[in-house]
């Protein structure tokens, strides 16, 4: 049953997330170029960089919390011990008390940004943080909840498609000159603003909850929980700023909003090849959980190799794809600025495929008993990553910063790998990968060397065409990943049928 449900509803969350990267490669790499100056660009970048990290320090863990510790709390009346109304005081409490912060830090952060280009943005719009990370805490925390049900569709359409439309809508009108930037980012907090109301909606009209008295076992807990709480919140925010690390460091070391929009541009394309492990561990994740509570080792083992698999199986498919058509990609991007940094794209995206082929490692470790072990791992990546990042910027630029984030993005990897090895016996390489390697290998070889055949559009078309038939026949071939190889049996059975 569990891995049914994880097909279906990794297939939906699939759809959702290409329909929104989509939606998300027409705002970024075409219209955001057209209609936005590389700073704006590179200022909305580092206001979404900043807000995350705001949501994942004000969020005290919760996120982390709510699927590992709901299920011992689930209940049949539906009230489940309280956990809901649990779930929301500790989000306004830790809201509030990093919100204070922020207002009494806002003098020393904002005279570190003074002299640099594009810094007025920044000092304008230094409050639309609060908002954002508001919304975004209790977004999130919703989705959490509703994740234990299982419910991860709506919030993924939200997330990836319904935000990403009003961003749409948003740059059109800029482009038709009705509204301004700053009419821009009021849209953007109004999208989340409705996506807050949608999921609050959902999960009542659910009927799985109801809101009641947090129960004395519950409170009981609640050491366990900050315990749990603060080792978690110091890893996630740690990854975060992992993901983030290079956007403030090239902010100040380069003192340059354009070069931060050039970088942030290339950094989101190449999150592409990232999307099928989103898709995949969004209902993994859950299942994963509620196996440690069942101390199902068998189970989780098969999901770490099956992840493991697939996403080092189609994010190299998607990785040869956008490398081949180099061409086409800088056509797209418009701006002149751009050229001769194709390569920061090449480095970061295999940094992406490092960190898609070593599954939900990182999941696994944090929801057993040696969760502490997250913390450590990811805050000693921390300290990889600035360090590379201090030491690269300053000769190699933007380039510097990609690097940077794929040796970081490796070396975790390999660090979760060893552990759970050691400790679990779990272990999810084998021949597959080798011959996925070869498989991507000899795609590239065939794509990148093919001649160019009539116009940009055409040629991109033509070559993606033979890229994908002939790396997922020779997928097919070789057998690599069962879930992959029934895929394909069923679109041949329709088609022969």
């Amino acid at each position: 049953m569990a891995n049914n449900l994880l097909k279906k509803q990794g297939f939906y969350n699939s759809i959702i997330l290409y329909a929104g990267n989509a939606l998300g490669f027409l705002n970024l790499a075409i219209l955001f170029q057209r209609y936005l100056t590389t700073e704006q660009i590179g200022f909305f970048s580092l206001m979404i960089a900043l807000s995350l990290l705001y949501t994942q320090l004000a969020s005290l863990g919760i996120n982390n919390i709510i699927p590992k510790y709901f299920p011992y709390f689930r209940t049949d009346d539906k009230k489940h011990s309280g956990f809901v109304t649990f779930v929301l005081i500790w989000c306004l409490i830790g809201f509030a008390v990093l919100t204070l912060f922020f207002i009494v830090f806002k003098d020393d952060v904002l005279a570190h940004y003074q002299k640099e280009k594009g810094s007025t943005l920044l000092v304008k719009y230094y409050y639309y943080l609060v908002p954002v990370s508001f919304l975004t805490i209790f977004f999130t925390a919703l989705e959490s909840v509703g994740s234990t049900f299982f419910k991860n569709v709506l919030p993924s359409f939200l997330r990836e498609v319904f935000l990403r439309i009003f961003t749409l809508v948003s740059i059109l009108l800029i482009a038709a000159t009705w509204i301004d930037y700053h009419d821009f980012l009021m849209i953007y907090i109004g999208a989340n603003i409705i996506m807050v109301i949608i999921m609050c909606w959902s999960i009542a009209r659910s009927r799985d909850f109801k809101l009641a008295p947090v129960s004395p076992e519950l409170r009981q807990s609640r050491n366990t929980f900050i315990k749990y709480g603060i080792f978690t919140v110091l890893s996630s925010s740690s990854f975060v700023l992992i993901q983030n690390l290079d956007i403030i460091m090239l902010t100040t070391i380069t003192k340059d909003l354009a070069l931060v929009g050039i970088y942030t541009t290339f950094f989101s394309v190449a999150v592409v090849i990232s999307l099928p492990a989103k898709a995949l561990s969004r209902t993994s994740l859950q299942i994963i959980s509620q196996a440690w509570a069942d101390d199902d080792l068998t189970k989780i083992s098969k999901i770490y190799f099956k992840t493991s698999v697939v996403q080092m199986l189609i994010g190299c498919l998607l990785f040869v794809g956008l490398v081949v058509n180099r061409q086409f990609l800088m056509m797209i991007l418009h701006k002149p600025q751009y050229t001769g940094y194709f390569d920061v794209f090449v480095v970061v995206g295999l940094g992406f495929l490092a960190d898609m082929t070593g599954g939900i490692n990182g999941y696994i470790l944090n929801v057993s008993k040696y969760y502490r072990w997250t913390t450590y791992i990811i805050g000693f990546s921390v300290l990889i990553c600035a360090a590379a990042n201090w030491v690269l910027i300053p000769g190699m630029g933007i380039m510097g910063a990609a690097a940077a984030y794929c040796i970081t993005m490796i070396l975790l990897n390999i660090m979760y790998w060893l552990f759970l090895k050691i400790k679990f016996g779990l272990q999810p390489f084998g021949k597959n990968h080798l011959i996925i390697l070869l498989v991507a290998a000899t795609t590239f070889a065939v794509g990148r060397f093919m001649p160019v055949i009539g116009g940009v559009w055409i040629d991109m078309i033509l070559r993606s065409l033979l890229v994908g038939i002939l790396y997922l026949g020779l997928a097919y071939v070789f057998n690599v990943s069962d879930d992959i190889s029934q895929v394909i049996d069923k679109v041949i059975g329709r088609r022969k049928a």
